[in-house]
């Protein structure tokens, strides 16, 4: 049902563990392009051309021209109030010992992370670092090895001969994010649903509720008895099933939800 900010933070508070998604909405007002919808083409390929194993098997260097360039618009890109409000919720949860809060995004941006490292200063950011269902713009992975690394880089997509190489075996290097027709990582989709089934809360943001495995994490937190939270200005598939419903803006309703008041 749709409900007042304190009737919403008063389920959070007496949680003593919660599961928080968030999908693209919670970025929106960083000024996050999505690259999908009318306005997704990029030259002449939508993303769900490029974005696939064997589109960077058949051309590499239009797959990291491509990341390149997401990459550049991206990280020009800033945390909002929502992701700062979500940050400092949970690193202050995480040192006073209150409720733990496990933060599960669909997002690639970085900008979650960001957040919490900006947040925790010189502290620990481990609290408010999130799990990456799909991995991060912001991240590589190498092709052959089993290297990783946090990467900021430019791409110099001008040859293939220019393309990201692994300095641990010279294979090409790939964005380390979830492709069309990749499997998530068990691992990590693992972390999620444990999250999900020991949270007695889960709040979804900026969600639109439609992509899985992310779209059955509510679910798991309810079949485990828990309780669902919505926070988005549109009606989705949660919304039934949600306790209570906030509309409206991340970056508004999530500052006045998880603020102190102590």
């Amino acid at each position: 049902m749709t409900a007042s900010v304190p009737e919403a933070r008063e389920l959070l508070a007496g949680a003593r563990s919660v599961l928080v998604l968030t999908g693209a909405g919670v970025s929106a007002e960083s000024g996050v392009p999505t690259f999908r919808g009318r306005d997704g083409l990029w030259r002449t390929h939508r993303p769900e051309e490029i974005a696939t194993p064997e589109a960077f098997a058949r051309d590499p260097r239009l797959v990291w021209e491509w990341y390149g360039w997401r990459r550049e618009r991206v990280g020009r890109c800033r945390p909002n109030a929502g992701h700062h409000a979500l940050a400092g919720w949970a690193l202050e949860r995480g040192v006073t010992g209150g409720p733990g809060v496990t933060l599960v995004t669909q997002n690639v941006d970085g900008l979650h992370e960001a957040a919490a490292r900006e947040a925790a200063g010189v502290g620990d950011p481990a609290p408010a670092l999130p799990v990456e269902l799909h991995g991060s713009l912001f991240r590589i992975r190498c092709t052959r090895c089993a290297h990783r690394a946090s990467d900021r880089s430019p791409v110099d997509a001008a040859s293939e001969a220019s393309l990201p190489r692994c300095p641990a075996c010279g294979a090409l290097l790939r964005p380390n994010v979830v492709w069309f027709g990749e499997a998530l990582d068990p691992g990590v989709l693992e972390r999620a649903f444990a999250a999900a089934d020991r949270a007695e809360v889960c709040m979804v943001v900026g969600t639109s509720g439609l992509v899985h495995p992310a779209a059955s994490l509510p679910l798991a937190t309810l079949r485990a008895g828990g309780s669902v939270i919505e926070v988005n200005p549109d009606p989705t598939p949660i919304t039934g099933l949600a306790r209570y419903t906030l509309r409206g803006g991340s970056a508004t309703l999530l500052p006045e939800l998880l603020a102190s008041r102590s």
